[in-house]
């Protein structure tokens, strides 16, 4: 059973704060509700549940890659901002369209109904993929070059699912999909090859 958004960070912001300090207190202060309403607003659609309420606990990791190996979550403004310059990209291509089967593991280069949460540094983005289809509030990792693919991993569920699973490998040191987590000199988290 996949714990909730909320049980997750309580658990993240444990391990970190015992053995990270220094990511710990990279983490954001909450959003305010106001900000992510209008976050919403100027994304034309409503934020998954799971989303808004990882917003309301802290708006992003800072430059934190706290989901390994090297993701960042976004804060409010930055998923805006993630998210318009994609479409700008994006162009003249219909809201609408689907390319292949939406369930597949791989997705267009991008789709208007993709939520940015989590970036790189790099150009690449992880997305709660919100089309209406039978895998609704997956993960997706939009590759600014090859576009987005969807891994069949448990993990990648959901939101949910992806800060469980990053708990885990906090407090238990054990892989997830593939990388270890390493606290450098007791201050800082970092995610290595297993």
């Amino acid at each position: 059973m996949t714990a909730s958004v909320t049980e997750s960070w309580a658990r993240i912001e444990t391990w970190l704060a015992r053995h990270a300090p220094r990511a710990f207190a990279t983490l954001e202060p909450p959003a305010e509700a106001a900000a992510v309403a209008a976050a919403e607003e100027a994304v034309g659609q409503p934020f998954p549940e799971s989303l808004r309420q990882s917003l309301l606990r802290h708006n992003g990791s800072g430059h934190q890659a706290l989901v390994p190996p090297f993701w960042m979550l976004l804060d409010v403004r930055n998923i805006v901002d993630s998210r318009q310059r994609r479409m700008r990209i994006y162009g003249d291509e219909p809201a609408d369209r689907e390319d292949g089967d939406p369930e597949s593991e791989y997705g267009p280069w991008w789709h208007a109904e993709w939520i940015p949460f989590a970036a790189d540094g790099a150009g690449d983005y992880l997305v709660v993929d919100q089309r209406r289809h039978g895998r609704r509030g997956r993960i997706g990792d939009a590759d600014h070059e090859t576009g987005c693919s969807f891994a069949p991993s448990p993990v990648w569920a959901s939101l949910p699912a992806l800060l469980d699973a990053t708990a885990t490998a906090l407090e238990t040191g054990e892989p997830m999909e593939g990388y270890r987590r390493v606290a450098v000199d007791e201050t800082e988290l970092e995610w290595e090859d297993a």
